[in-house]
This record gives C-alpha cells, sequence and structure tokens, in this order.
C-alpha cells in the first residue's frame, strides 16, 4: 500500500511541497521499485532533528543514500521530503486553479519518478498517497482527526459569508440570527475575487458533470459579481467553450464586462467564450438581481419537454408537489409553469425565444430547451444550484408519474391524511346517555379520512389500473378525436373545410346526390330535441317548402343545414355521411391530410405484432374514418384494424351502443378495452360491462371532472402495450 500511495504521488521533486516521506517509507518504495540496497545516512549530528533516537511513526527531514548492488556508496541519488502546511481554501482553490484535475506525470528532474511510468495519469490533489504512519488531513474522512476538521469548513468554495435558502423572517420558524446572512466578502482585492470566482466555476462544473448534467463537454455556469449594491461595475465571468466540464480551471475561465467585452481572457490558449453566453446576458437583463445562471443537459429536463407527444406545449404545469419549494416563488400547493421553447441548431439562436419566454413568465426562474435541456438562475450561485437541482427532482417526479398514469398538473383528488367531523345518532353509542343531544359531532382520523377497515382496501389493485395489451385484454377500441387524432384537426382542418366548400360542391353534386342528402338531414332534424335549435331547423325547412322544393331550394337547405350543424356541433348521421362524401373529394385532391398522433403507428404496430384486433367506434361515418386513416401522414393505416363502427351503431352516450358493437364483435363486453376522451362515453361503455373503459388525455382535449377521473388515464397510447 505504501508503495502504490507514492507512485500515485507522481514526481518528487514536482510533489515535495504536499507529501510527507519517512525514512522507513523511502527504503520500502527503493527496494520495492528498484531492488537496490539501502543504506540510511543521518545528518550532521548538530541537528536537534537527527540527535533523537529512531521511533516509529516519527517523521522528519531526513537524506536517503541509495546504493547498487554492484556500486560503491558514493554513487547515489537522494529524496528529500518536506512537510506542507495550507489553509483550506488554499487547498479548495489549489484543486482548481492552476493545475487540472486530470494531469500526466511528467518528472521535471533529469530521472522519472520510481514506479511511475511515463505519460501515467495520476491524481494530483494533495493527500492522495499515504504517508509513514500518518494520514495527512487531506485523507479525509479516513481518520476521526480528519472528519473532525471535514466539516469545520465548507467544502464549497466561498466568495461571500453564508447563505441560507430561507431566512425572511415569514414565520417563526422561518426566523435567523442577524448576522448569520451576512453576506459580507471573504475577498480581499478584486484579483483574489476573479480567482475565487473562477475556481468556483471550475468546482461547479465539475460537479454538474458528476451529476451526468454536463457530459461530453456540455452545459455551463455564469457568475456576475459586483453592481449597483456594490457600487463599481458588474464583472462576468464565463466558461470556455469545448472544455471538459470535469476538468475545468481557473485558466479557462473569460472575465466580460456587461457590453460583453472581454476584460481579462483565460490564460489557456486558443478558447473561445461558451456558445450560451448571448443567453447569460438575457437573463442577466432580464433579471437585475440575477447572478447565477445554470446550463444544464440534464436527461430529466430533456424528457419533461416531451410529455406533450404533439410537442407543441409551451410549458410544463405542476402542481402538489413537495419540492415546488425549492425552485423559487412557489409552494407545495401552488401551481409551478415552467416555459418550454423550441430548440435551435446553435445556443445563441434561441436568445430571441428565451427573451420572450423570460418575459411572459415573471414567475419562472428557469426556461426548457425541447430535446436539449434546461437554463436556470439565482440571485446568487448556491440559489441557482439550488433551483437547479429542485427542478431536475421535480421532472424526474412527473415523468415517472405519467409512467403511472398520474396527472401532475391537477388537483389531488384528495390528501393522504385528514382529519373530518361526522354526525352520527347519538342513540348508536352507549356515551349518548350521558348527553342531551339527539347528535354527536366525532372526528374521524385515518387516510382520506376514512376507518382502519376501509383503508385495507389501499392495498388493493385500484380499478383505475391501466390495462396492458395483449396481457389483459385483446380486443381494443378506440376513439379518434382526441384519442388517435387531434380534435384541433378535426375542428381546425375538417369542419372548416366541409363550411368553406359546401356550396361548391352541393354544384358539382348530381340531382339523385343532392336528394340523397336531403333525405338524410330531414331525418337528423326530426331527432333534434332542443326546443330552440329544432326552431332554427324549421325555419329552413319552411324557406324550402315555400320554393316547391327544387333542386336549387334543396341546395340552399342542405348548405343552410350543414352549416349550422357544424356550429353547434351536433352529431348526427345523415351530416356525417355529407362530410364523409365532402371530405373524400378533399383527400383524393390532396387538400386534407389526415392527423395521427406520433404514438398511434407504433400502437398499431405492437397490437399487429401481438394479435390485438383494434376497432374504432367514432361519431364521424365509416367513410370518413376509412379515408381519414387511409390518407394520413403516417400513411395508409387501414390495414391495422379489425373492425370500423359508427352512429348506425348507436349514440357514443348510450350503454346499448357498446353492447352492440360487443355482439358484432362476437365478444362479451368485459373483454374489451375501450380509450376515449369524453367521461360521458366512458361511463356508457362501463355500464355496459365494458372491461376497461381508459381516459385519453391530449393537449386540447376538455378539462377533466371528478367523473374522468375516476378511469385509468392515459397520456400516449403506448402506455396500453405490454405482455
Amino acid at each position: 500500500g505504501a508503495v502504490r500511495g507514492l507512485v500515485r504521488c507522481g514526481d518528487f521533486e514536482q510533489n515535495k511541497s504536499s507529501y510527507k516521506l519517512s525514512a522507513s517509507f523511502g527504503k520500502k518504495l527503493k527496494a520495492k521499485a528498484k531492488g537496490k540496497k539501502i543504506v540510511k545516512k543521518r545528518t550532521k549530528a548538530s541537528s536537534p532533528v537527527e540527535k533523537k533516537p529512531k521511533k516509529k511513526r516519527k517523521t522528519g527531514e531526513v537524506e536517503i543514500k541509495v546504493v547498487e548492488d554492484d556500486e560503491e556508496d558514493d554513487e547515489s541519488e537522494y529524496a528529500t521530503a518536506e512537510v506542507a502546511q495550507a489553509s483550506e481554501k488554499e487547498k479548495k482553490r489549489s484543486i482548481y486553479g492552476k493545475n487540472r484535475q486530470l494531469v500526466v506525470a511528467k518528472s521535471k528532474s533529469k530521472k522519472q519518478a520510481p514506479g511511475v511510468a511515463e505519460n501515467e495519469v495520476v491524481g494530483s490533489i494533495p493527500g492522495a498517497g499515504w504517508t509513514n504512519g500518518e494520514i495527512q488531513n487531506a485523507m479525509y474522512p479516513y481518520t476521526h482527526k480528519g472528519k473532525l476538521e471535514m466539516f469545520k469548513n465548507r467544502r464549497w468554495i466561498q466568495s461571500t459569508s453564508s447563505w441560507s435558502r430561507i431566512g425572511k423572517g415569514a414565520s417563526s420558524l422561518d426566523a435567523v440570527h442577524s448576522t448569520s446572512l451576512s453576506g459580507k466578502s471573504t475577498t480581499t482585492n478584486k484579483k483574489e475575487e476573479a480567482t475565487v470566482i473562477k475556481c468556483l466555476i471550475s468546482q461547479l462544473c465539475q460537479f454538474f458533470y458528476h451529476q451526468g448534467w454536463a457530459t461530453g463537454t456540455g452545459g455551463g455556469c455564469s457568475i456576475r459579481v459586483g453592481g449597483p449594491e456594490e457600487n463599481r461595475p458588474w464583472r462576468v465571468f464565463v466558461a470556455a467553450s469545448g472544455i471538459q466540464k470535469e476538468d475545468l480551471t481557473e485558466d479557462d475561465i473569460f472575465e466580460l464586462d456587461m457590453d460583453q467585452k472581454i476584460v481579462q481572457p483565460p490564460v489557456t490558449p486558443n478558447l473561445c467564450q461558451s456558445a450560451c453566453t448571448p443567453l447569460w446576458y438575457v437573463v442577466f437583463r432580464n433579471r437585475p438581481s440575477v447572478k447565477c445562471v445554470i446550463h444544464t443537459h440534464s436527461m430529466n429536463a430533456l424528457m419533461a419537454t416531451l410529455l406533450d407527444p404533439d410537442e407543441k406545449a409551451d410549458r410544463v404545469r405542476i402542481t402538489h408537489l413537495e419540492m415546488l419549494k425549492g425552485v423559487g416563488n412557489h409552494a407545495y400547493d401552488g401551481i409551478l409553469e415552467v416555459p418550454i421553447i423550441d430548440n435551435r441548431p446553435s445556443e445563441d439562436l434561441l436568445a430571441d425565444q428565451l427573451d420572450i419566454a423570460i418575459k411572459k413568465f415573471p414567475k419562472a426562474n428557469a426556461v426548457l430547451v425541447r430535446r436539449h435541456g434546461i437554463y436556470c438562475w439565482g440571485d446568487s450561485w448556491e440559489q441557482a444550484k439550488t433551483q437547479c437541482e429542485s427542478f431536475d427532482y421535480l421532472f424526474e417526479t412527473i415523468i415517472k408519474m405519467r409512467q403511472m398514469g398520474i396527472d401532475y398538473s391537477a388537483l389531488p383528488p384528495s390528501g393522504s391524511y385528514r382529519e373530518e367531523r361526522k354526525s352520527i345518532d347519538a342513540g348508536s353509542i352507549k356515551a349518548a346517555e350521558k348527553s342531551s343531544a339527539s347528535k354527536l359531532e366525532i372526528v374521524v382520523n385515518g387516510t382520506n379520512g376514512m376507518t382502519n377497515i376501509n383503508n385495507a382496501r389501499d392495498l388493493i389493485l385500484p380499478d383505475k389500473a391501466i390495462p396492458l395489451l395483449p396481457k389483459n385484454r385483446k380486443i381494443l377500441l378506440l376513439d379518434i378525436e382526441g384519442c388517435t387524432t387531434a380534435i384541433s384537426f378535426v375542428k381546425e382542418t375538417l369542419f372548416p373545410y366541409v363550411v368553406s366548400n359546401i356550396d361548391s360542391f352541393l354544384e358539382k353534386s348530381s340531382k339523385e346526390n343532392v336528394e340523397k342528402h336531403y333525405n338524410a338531414l330531414i331525418k337528423d332534424v326530426g331527432s333534434i330535441k332542443e326546443e330552440d335549435t329544432k326552431k332554427t331547423f324549421d325555419s329552413f325547412i319552411d324557406k324550402c317548402t315555400g320554393k316547391n322544393k327544387d333542386t336549387s331550394a334543396l341546395k340552399e337547405f342542405i348548405s343552410d343545414c350543414v352549416k349550422q350543424m357544424v356550429a353547434k356541433d351536433i352529431k348526427a348521421t345523415g351530416l356525417k355521411f355529407m362530410q364523409g362524401d365532402m371530405w373524400k373529394s378533399g383527400y383524393e385532391s390532396g387538400e386534407l391530410k389526415g392527423h395521427v398522433y406520433p404514438d398511434f403507428k407504433p400502437m398499431l404496430e405492437w397490437c399487429k405484432t401481438n394479435n390485438v384486433l383494434v376497432s374504432i367506434y367514432s361519431s364521424e361515418s365509416i367513410n370518413a374514418q376509412k379515408l381519414l386513416f387511409g390518407n394520413s401522414d403516417e400513411g395508409d393505416l387501414k390495414a391495422y384494424f379489425d373492425s370500423h363502427f359508427d352512429t348506425t351503431s348507436g349514440g357514443k352516450k348510450e350503454k346499448e351502443s357498446y353492447l352492440n358493437i360487443a355482439n358484432k364483435l362476437n365478444v362479451d363486453p368485459n373483454d374489451i378495452v375501450f380509450v376515449s376522451d369524453a367521461e360521458a362515453e366512458l361511463v356508457a361503455a362501463r355500464d355496459a360491462g365494458i372491461g376497461f373503459p381508459v381516459m385519453s388525455i391530449r393537449p386540447g382535449n376538455v378539462l377533466l371532472t371528478d367523473v374522468g377521473h375516476e378511469f385509468p388515464i392515459i397520456y400516449s397510447l403506448m402506455q396500453l402495450c405490454g405482455s
């Protein structure tokens, strides 16, 4: 162990100020490394150290004479060891200062250090090797004394006195001593301040690297000091680009002013500023109190931007999580909105988007970059680091919540523990004999306010568990709008196409086709039950009858009727047939292309591979369904479907419709998984005995009520895939 420790130390001359070497230790090294005879020669008798008798574990300044087996004593080389003393601050700065954390051992003396190969990578941190009989304080925490020493000083490089996330005095728990947050500078001059900040940035970047946030030279940090509060100009420090973040030193840091001009370039030659530099300044200018900005390539931050399958969301909403306290301006029951901006080929191109996002979300202390990472800031480097860690925790949490089917943006349906007061008949309790009241108010304590007996149900797998295909079921029935296809596509593309093209479509239609659509719409009008709406359509019929129902009158009725039905979002069979014919024309001409979510085709392929039958049930006509999926932006998908159903099987909010579908599929209703975005449809399916009614949540879908939360919730159809 002694030999290995000294080998790590590298060259004696280079490291003599950092290590103590004893006579016995040197003898062991020489004997082990070179097979030479060891002759110990003490210095002059006048030396007080040399006069002392030899004791174990006693170190002193000695000379070691090494004699070759076949050589005289006068042919020798000497190694001298000295005791190094340095303050804790100097030790920390030396780690992140001039020397890199990974260094190549090259002897400056004529001879290579024994046992150290040329160009071998060794640690240069003081205390990396063992000494004879003693362990340096730098060898924390291997000794009791070392452990005590380690916690006397802070491990992070400090430019000001202590910092805490709390201390605003909002409550008795938040009260602190008046001098504990003084924030006074610990540096004495500008040069020392620059050294401290540069080394601090290096230490932070090393921490980010080990967190997995700054691998591959990615990520970075900028810190500024000074400003109006200190009555001096800002000094902005930024790391260089393309440097290994775990190997950053003060020599790799630029010093700039607030005009982004270089005040002091790095010592290391041929470096350029971080590509993030324009973004640091966007934050500094929009948030005058900010003194530190951190950019990481955290995997959790990246994945959080992909929780929206469409990748169109401009924010992530999170509520009711404890670590919301750690991101600033929020509490457990608050609603955190973290803005999302789209990625660009280079960092500097993000500046305009970042500027807009910061102004749009004044409470946010971070901005996510889609498929990239996060920018986070604080009024000190400690606050920025704390918030960056808290954001990462929250992102990891919501990713796992999504996997469990939990909506992290919604209020919890109930607390995990609460107290409720309930009134019960006093006559049912013996204590009532002592009370004159007819009612007695008691407190029910327990999880969700239930008794201990009812709490046992919490351990049972709930009905809200997401079914897996083909593990739990092998029949899948899907809605279209808000499930396979965005509601916005239907409302913003398909419906407007019908309204804007109805008149030209009718002009090209034959008399027989016009009469067919007229008769179908008349049946739709007859089924309308709402009085005011029915009066509107009756007026269309009267106008048509007054014109003796000629072809032009029929076309006018159809046009008025279709436009009004679309405006009122009426689901009617005749209207659907009419729309289907029009959409067919649009798909054939290439004007229309059916939208499907990116997860839809992979889910279909999974089902096909695992023999899961997939059917469609929509208010759109069967022809319209086939047109959409046959001309989708993922290609022709019709071959993936077993069956199609529309309102000819019954209304989607009616229990009998699902029984009819099960009968046509020749399966028991319990064998079916039905996915929809409509609460009323899922309730009807549940009443019909459908095995797993599942709620689909997509961007733009209607917000859920308590009814919707009664069902398993998925955010992607791929959540159904599992064997």
